[in-house]
């Protein structure tokens, strides 16, 4: 059975009544047409201590989120109507959008970049060990709490070329001062590079500075991640801001401010 108050059980049915305790637990929302796999999730993670919710497709997962935001999201990417990679593509362009783990019975590489590249934060083929999706939910969750705890009020703010982010609201603005939507991959590699500015960073470096290594990232996906972030920051300027330096990695260019 699952505790009271942990899981939403569809998009008609009203969350219970909440503890202060429950508040406090991060809560996850797993997204699958599998019954059989949402239920064994479901109850793994709330075993560990985590709220959830269920939803059995993209409709659902909407609803669910109309009635409690969740900190995560485990989305699986085949299902009827919508798909997953629909539904994180579509995520990835809200802003504070909660972090994406894609399950997929496709998982070969070009998969997995596929997906990241539409804006999960990481992805696990199917079948999946239940203990190594706990390990990805605790790292992403870990990441987020830090970078919001680790930023405090004053010398939040970094300027580079006119460009502002806040790493505190996790707020990025353009030079004529027009929010930019990052997803939390985008967002992650943006400080690093911006904590680590004019300096050639590896691919193994912004591997541990802005994911760890507690996920199972390929160097190709941080391509893949600066690519993303490369395209957004050019739809509003054509000044080259991130250079890749062959056989090395790649170096923020222009110098940065800390307000």
């Amino acid at each position: 059975m699952y505790p009271a108050a942990t899981i939403l059980r569809g998009p008609t049915s009203a969350p219970q009544t909440m503890t202060s305790m429950d508040l406090q637990q991060p809560c996850v929302l797993v997204v699958d047409d599998d019954p059989d796999l949402r239920k064994l999730i479901g109850e793994f993670l709330s075993a560990h201590g985590y709220q959830v919710d269920m939803a059995e497709n993209v409709a659902e997962m909407r609803c669910a989120m109309a009635q409690r935001r969740p900190d995560l999201i485990v989305l699986d990417v085949m299902m009827p109507g919508e798909d997953g990679l629909s539904a994180a593509r579509a995520l990835a362009s809200e802003r504070g959008s909660p972090a994406v783990i894609m399950l997929s019975a496709l998982g070969n590489d070009t998969d997995r970049i596929i997906g990241l590249e539409v804006g999960a934060d990481d992805y696990l083929a199917k079948p999946c060990n239940p203990r190594e999706l706990l390990a990805r939910v605790r790292a992403l969750l870990r990441r987020s709490q830090a970078s919001n705890e680790q930023a405090d009020q004053r010398g939040n703010v970094y300027e580079f070329a006119g460009w502002r982010l806040d790493v505190v609201r996790r707020d990025l603005r353009d030079p004529t001062g027009i929010f930019i939507n990052l997803s939390d991959g985008e967002f992650a590699l943006l400080r690093t590079f911006v904590e680590h500015p004019q300096r050639v960073l590896s691919r193994d470096q912004l591997l541990d500075y802005a994911r760890g290594r507690d996920t199972d990232v390929y160097d190709r996906a941080i391509d893949s991640q600066i690519s993303r972030l490369r395209r957004k920051i050019n739809e509003r300027v054509h000044t080259e801001l991130i250079r890749t330096v062959r056989n090395e990695g790649y170096m923020l260019l222009p110098g940065v401010s800390r307000l």
